[in-house]
């Protein structure tokens, strides 16, 4: 009896997604549950499971395709060869039917595409306890890398796998080689002298939908940035003071992120309009803030949201940042954690941005840009003193925020950062 297995309800207002991998091919065992195909939505990608054990008999769509809610991907037949193992397994029997490796047994080191895509696709960790299927960030990490999963040890959840445990088994890999006797060198590949190369990639649907919203933004808003620089000195000495107590008491670190936050809910009571939006003819004013934060994923820039800002304290706001940048490093972020939102913070300052003029998140009107921390020298009470600095931006809409709006919330951050007293007393 054949199952057929669906694309699933993809979130509010999204209809169709891409296939970007198959992580499964006819004739593949599957177990309940396991993911077969990863699919690109506009803001995240998104595993689809089979729902019952059997074996990959028909895929009906390939790799780019555009498919909508509802739509049949594959069908699976109930029953046949054992889902723990893996594809290999399958591929030796070449009828779908178990047997071969034993459990536990470390899987074939592949020849050729398929074959490598079968090793990683589905693996034991070396406990002989089962097996664990890769998230697409992971997969697409070993096969760049070509590394053995089932020889890495997990640090993410539960022992799973994460892109950075992949990273630094490659680059323990890379030493270990280095360190080894070289062999013989062989004669280089001949390259024509002068030539260049190009090479062309389809872009994918995340980026082509953040593409749009950037550009969009620039079009339909009237964009434009104010700038201040803040003295970083009484957050860095209270981190310092603090952090060991704060992350015994609630198991986590104490980060910047969670001072902004903050400051920026102040600034946002004080001045409304840069919480608000325009929605045609009017505005839509919030009396909570929901800070979208702009985290580095795999595919693209996401912006999960941390909601009510304004009523949670430094230590679940360090913990939402530290789970959303989890999870987008491993692509299990969802469309819930990514909906509405009425401010934006983007730390380019992790990447080394001294300054820039960040693009506004539709349809909110305001984004505050963080850069990094540098020794800079400044005037304190008529004397050059060599400070630890961070250049501020926000960005705004002023068809909605004015200008002198703007540079009143920007300046109650900084106040705020520079005196971390006035988050306690609402100043």
């Amino acid at each position: 009896m054949a199952t057929e297995i669906t694309v699933p309800q993809l979130g509010e207002s999204v209809t169709e997604g891409t296939i970007a991998e198959w992580l499964k091919q006819p004739g593949d065992a599957v177990a309940v549950d396991e993911p077969i195909a990863s699919l690109e939505t506009d803001k995240v990608a998104v595993d689809v499971p089979s729902p019952v054990a059997g074996v990959i008999e028909e895929l009906r769509a390939e790799v780019g395709d555009t498919v909508e809610v509802g739509a049949v991907l594959a069908t699976v037949a109930e029953g046949g060869a054992p889902a723990s193992k893996g594809k290999e397994a399958n591929r030796d029997q070449g009828d779908g039917k178990s047997g071969g490796d034993k459990p536990g047994s470390e899987p074939a080191k592949a020849k050729d595409a398929d074959a490598g895509q079968a090793a990683y696709g589905n693996h034991d960790e070396g406990t002989g306890e089962g097996s664990q299927t890769l998230s697409p960030a992971v997969r697409r990490a070993v096969l760049e890398y070509g590394v053995d999963p089932s020889s890495i040890k997990g640090t993410g959840k539960d022992g799973r796998l994460t892109k950075e445990d992949v990273i630094a088994a490659a680059k323990n890999k890379g030493d270990d080689a280095s360190s080894s006797p070289s062999p013989a060198p062989s004669a280089p590949a001949t390259v024509a002298s002068g030539e260049r190369r190009e090479e062309r990639v389809k872009m994918t649907r995340m980026r082509q939908t953040i593409a749009k919203r950037l550009k969009g933004a620039q079009d339909n808003a009237a964009l434009l940035t104010t700038f201040n620089d803040c003295d970083m000195s009484a957050v860095i000495e209270t981190r310092e003071k603090y952090k060991d107590l704060f992350a015994k008491k609630h198991d986590i670190k104490l980060g910047f992120m969670g001072f902004f936050a903050k400051a920026a809910c102040l600034a946002l009571k004080d001045v409304p309009a840069a919480n608000a939006y325009i929605e045609g003819d009017e505005i839509v004013y919030h009396d909570y803030v929901d800070i979208s934060v702009a985290v580095s994923a795999p595919n693209g820039l996401v912006v999960p949201v941390i909601r009510d800002a304004d009523k949670k304290g430094f230590a679940q706001i360090e913990k939402d940042i530290a789970d959303f940048g989890a999870r987008a490093k491993d692509g299990t972020l969802t469309m819930e954690d990514m909906k509405g939102g009425t401010f934006t913070i983007s730390n380019g300052g992790v990447f080394g941005s001294l300054m820039s003029t960040p693009i506004i998140n539709p349809p909110q009107s305001a984004v505050l840009g963080l850069h990094r921390i540098e020794d800079r020298p400044v005037a304190i009470n008529g004397k050059v003193e060599i400070r630890p600095m961070m250049y501020l931006a926000l960005s705004y809409d002023h068809r909605l925020i004015d200008g002198r709006e703007a540079v009143t919330a920007l300046k109650i951050m900084k106040e705020a950062i520079e005196d971390p007293a006035r988050m306690l007393i609402d100043l």
